[in-house]
């Protein structure tokens, strides 16, 4: 059983009980967590990480909250936030260090700023380093993996590095379901930083255009199938605008459920399947979910 005071006494860090997890998602959804807590160092989560285990209680890391669905109900377990104590970054030459909790964003203007290119098309990406990582994040072309050297993990029993081949990357996903991500060093060329700047600009410019950006959402919510687009699939079944509760298709881009009106997690699920359903009839193409779903019986199934 979880006891705060025997927490206290290792982990320097801040605790929350019944902490509301709406508030740290970018689709502002989401029960609350029977604890929260917030490492302030590699120390301090190790420490957290081992007394969880050895008492058998769950636990989920999250940052940014990008990327993510967590049910009404909450998470029987505990929340970790790795957002606060992991934001360091370090350039060296050709070779950056970033610690998990630095949000992607900043990744790419420090890497911009030292004249180091390549990783300004992830501009953008909402979220965190170690999510955008643990799911291969990309956009217009790139992806997280492009760049990496090694990444450094804690799994439950040690922190140790694995090589970019080690991670399994494939298309919005790895092989590091189950490892907490603590950093990763990247390796990128140096080249024109105006030119940097211009392009992320130009990208920016791009995805405010034609994503949803004014309403909270969790980005794309498909994968793409091979060879298409979620978005077009979704659009061509005639989906966009349709509303549950306070969860709409975003009439932006198909591939976005958006907010708009203290939606329910329950109303975006109901979504998620209608929109499969859709697909599946006119396409016979099944839609595959890309945000992770936290906190839902195992019987539902998108």
């Amino acid at each position: 059983m979880f006891s705060v005071e025997k927490v206290r006494k290792f982990f320097k860090g801040n605790i929350s009980i019944s902490e509301p997890l709406s508030r740290f998602t970018t689709f502002r959804i989401g029960g609350p967590a029977d604890y929260y807590l917030e490492p302030l160092d590699r120390e301090d989560l190790v420490n957290l990480i081992k007394y969880l285990n050895e008492i058998g209680y769950p636990f989920i890391i999250i940052g940014n909250g990008s990327n993510i669905l967590i049910s009404d109900e909450g998470i029987r377990g505990a929340a970790i936030n790795l957002e606060f104590g992991f934001n360091k970054i370090e350039v060296s030459k050709n070779f950056v260090f970033a610690e998990a909790g630095i949000k992607l964003s900043k990744l790419v203007d420090v890497c911009i700023e030292n004249s180091l290119v390549g990783i300004e098309n992830l501009a953008g990406i909402p979220g965190t380093l170690g999510g955008a990582i643990l799911m291969n994040a990309g956009a217009y072309g790139g992806e997280i993996s492009d760049y990496i050297l090694k990444v450094e993990i804690f799994d439950g029993e040690k922190i140790r590095f694995l090589s970019k081949e080690e991670c399994g990357f494939a298309y919005r996903k790895s092989n590091l379901e189950g490892k907490i991500i603590l950093s990763a060093e990247f390796q990128l060329q140096t080249g024109d930083k105006e030119k940097a700047k211009a392009r992320r600009k130009e990208l920016l410019l791009k995805r405010n255009q034609s994503q949803p950006v004014e309403l909270p959402n969790a980005g794309s919510i498909f994968k793409n199938p091979p060879d298409d687009f979620a978005a077009r699939l979704i659009e061509q079944a005639g989906l966009k605008g349709l509303t549950v509760g306070g969860a709409k298709v975003s009439e932006k881009h198909a591939n976005f459920i958006v907010n708009f009106n203290n939606a329910s997690a329950n109303d975006v699920l109901e979504l998620m399947k209608i929109i499969q359903e859709s697909v599946y009839q006119k396409f016979g193409i099944v839609l595959e979910p890309e945000i992770k779903m936290v906190g839902f019986s195992k019987d539902v199934k998108v």
